[in-house]
């Protein structure tokens, strides 16, 4: 397992364990022009589960990992909140959001890999 993919397997966990809903994993590393390798897409349902997702990402990668995002972008208005880890872009949305965006379909072409919500 390469640290790409072990990072999004510990950017999933840190996501489920503020019960993030629908995550899905968008392979982008057979893509040409993909700004990243992969995308990590969940959702949470209010504004304090977005941040608390968002918080738990950051807080696993650095413990697990020793990794920290080079960016993060929308926190304090937590519709979207984005994470860089350079490799894998983390997208935190609020349902509405991630109707209006609709990033798995942007990337037909990619690998969709959905992980079941841990109810």
């Amino acid at each position: 397992m390469t640290v790409t993919t072990e990072l999004v397997k510990t950017i999933t966990k840190g996501i489920q364990d503020k019960k993030g809903r629908d995550i899905v994993v968008v392979d982008l590393s057979d893509i040409e022009g993909a700004i990243t390798n992969y995308f990590v897409i969940c959702q949470g349902d209010s504004s304090n589960q977005v941040e608390a997702i968002a918080e738990s990402v950051g807080e696993i990668c650095r413990d697990e990992m020793h990794e920290k995002p080079v960016g993060v972008n929308g926190l304090g208005y937590n519709q979207w909140v984005a994470i860089d880890f350079v490799d894998v872009l983390v997208h935190i949305f609020q349902p509405e959001a991630r109707a209006f965006y609709n990033l798995e379909e942007l990337w037909e072409d990619a690998k969709l890999t959905k992980i079941p919500n841990s109810d």
